[in-house]
């Protein structure tokens, strides 16, 4: 097994939120998780139709952050698109 699927092995097997936490702050830094909060509060973003030009200018980023998060809620078989759409009722906007 390769670092990337025993690291993968490692977070479907950890089902406590606290445990989860404590094995991010050991395993990234701080600002590497801000990063991956970024990128989902992006996600969210768009999936909820807010144009890309205002989440640039809401978490003062380029708009260069949010175009991969676009593209990744345009494929049809996006894992994260069908979080969101679950979260959201099913209501997709993009």
């Amino acid at each position: 097994m390769d670092s990337l699927e025993d690291l993968i092995e490692i977070f479907t097997n950890t089902t406590d939120k606290d445990k989860m936490k404590h094995l991010f702050d050991e395993l990234f830094t701080t600002k590497e998780q801000s990063d991956f909060a970024l990128r989902w509060s992006l996600m969210n973003d768009l999936y909820q139709g807010i144009p890309q030009r205002e989440i640039a200018a809401n978490h003062k980023i380029s708009l260069c952050k949010i175009t991969r998060g676009s593209k990744i809620l345009k494929n049809e078989d996006s894992y994260c698109k069908k979080i969101l759409s679950d979260r959201y009722d099913d209501h997709l906007h993009l």
